[in-house]
């Protein structure tokens, strides 16, 4: 490969990342939401309401922010996502900070999900690389004194205004200083991690506790998952956050699981040997501490904290620092050639995305029209559920949040005597929705 292609190269994956993430939200039948989606949105929608602390303010009121400016909240969710990659791109260029490694890892299937996805995960990761670059200038002593522990303090409070998660990479950061205390920036990164921790602190006397008293005692419950259960989450877990190809098993299960994991594996034995046999730097030692001290208190939370299984999007900010460190011992071996492997992902990504392809934008449509013969196109909605488990009801009330977004999911029967509760059945019996051929 000459320069020149070697120039294009970048340019084109980029270009192809932007595109894959539009259709990875468009060729879907409910426009990449989940349950957790439909908490931001109707957060977003109510504020300044409170009804929510679960998670923290920063991604609602994202949402809430973009809709000045002619957007709902679904939109505005993906509006986001393009967003954030491109910041990540356009910092990592401007900022000649690890632009190659980036456009390699934002290409990556698992990273153009979490694109694509309503989910602050998407904005999380600008400033997961704006922390990684602010703890280079300090380690490098680019930036030092008062101005290094304003910049690294700031912006670990910034992350934790939008994942909770945020919490180990400041525990993550204050290790980094303990362990290399004879260092000069040593004492910024142990104050930094003092500093977000007594933010943490304050955050849940003065905002959970005053909007949800029963915040803690409601979530915390010891022994929650046996660890056999867990062990085997983690390892399925790690071997899909590391597949670069493909990121999901197979519900169904079957050979096909083995043969992801099987590559995800491979990939975690080559990661290991390149950051055993290569000389880190000190700021990669400091990048790769806050992915494994992350994935790590990510594990070890699920003994007390109800969380979903773990997985690429949970992961990702901890996945990143990995990759983009990952990337770049890869390329010192392959070079240019190493572009190969986010254009084998991207490739993937497409076809999956095609053979799973629904039809967002024609089930807006049904929906809108729906709520609006309901007269339900505005105001609150609470749509019925017997089992939070029961995926097929739960689909067709996170695609009624994409349009209205002032949506509760109710597990009472006798709510379904009001007028503004919906069930499965009332709403099939008028309007067809285009299903997700995988479902």
């Amino acid at each position: 490969m000459n320069k020149n292609q070697e120039k294009l190269v970048p340019i084109f994956l980029v270009i192809a990342t932007f595109a894959l993430t539009i259709l990875r939200f468009l060729w879907n039948e409910k426009g990449r939401v989940n349950p957790d989606s439909i908490r931001f949105m109707r957060t977003s929608k109510v504020f300044p309401e409170i009804d929510n602390t679960t998670t923290p303010l920063g991604y609602p009121l994202s949402l809430k922010f973009l809709t000045f400016f002619g957007f709902d909240e679904f939109w505005a969710s993906k509006a986001i996502g393009l967003l954030a990659y491109l910041f990540l791109v356009f910092f990592a260029w401007k900022k000649k900070f690890y632009w190659k490694e980036i456009i390699l890892v934002g290409g990556l299937f698992s990273f153009v999900s979490i694109f694509s996805y309503t989910m602050s995960e998407a904005l999380i990761l600008p400033f997961i690389l704006l922390f990684l670059y602010v703890s280079h200038q300090i380690i490098t002593e680019k930036i030092t004194g008062s101005a290094a522990l304003i910049y690294l303090s700031f912006v670990l409070i910034a992350l934790y205004n939008i994942r909770y998660p945020a919490l180990f990479i400041m525990f993550g950061t204050g290790l980094f200083g303990i362990l290399h205390f004879r260092k000069k920036y040593a004492r910024t990164f142990i104050y930094a991690g003092i500093i977000g921790l007594i933010f943490v602190i304050s955050y849940k006397f003065l905002f959970i506790d005053r909007f949800n008293k029963n915040y803690v005692d409601s979530f915390l419950e010891i022994g929650l998952h046996p660890t056999s259960k867990l062990v085997r989450e983690l390892f399925s877990g790690l071997t899909t956050v590391f597949n670069p190809f493909i990121h999901i098993l197979d519900p169904a299960g079957g050979r096909i699981n083995y043969a992801i994991m099987g590559v995800g594996l491979v990939n975690i034995l080559l990661i290991i040997f390149l950051f055993l046999k290569n000389t880190l730097t000190e700021s990669e030692k400091f990048f790769l501490m806050i992915g494994f001290v992350g994935i790590l208190c990510s594990y070890f939370i699920q003994y007390f904290y109800s969380v979903n299984a773990l997985d690429y999007r949970l992961l990702a900010p901890f996945s990143l620092p990995i990759w983009m460190v990952y990337f770049k011992k890869l390329r010192t071996i392959l070079g240019s050639y190493t572009y190969a492997v986010t254009i084998l992902s991207l490739m993937s990504g497409f076809i999956f995305t095609w053979l799973a392809r629904g039809n967002y934008l024609e089930n807006r449509q049904q929906i809108t029209r729906f709520l609006q013969s309901e007269k339900l196109e505005n105001g609150r909605i609470n749509f019925f559920l017997e089992d939070e488990e029961d995926l097929q009801k739960i689909r067709i009330a996170e695609l009624i949040s994409t349009v209205n977004p002032n949506l509760k999911l109710t597990f009472k029967s006798n709510d379904t005597l009001r007028k503004n509760t919906l069930t499965k059945y009332k709403v099939l019996r008028k309007i067809k929705i285009d299903k997700n051929q995988f479902q």
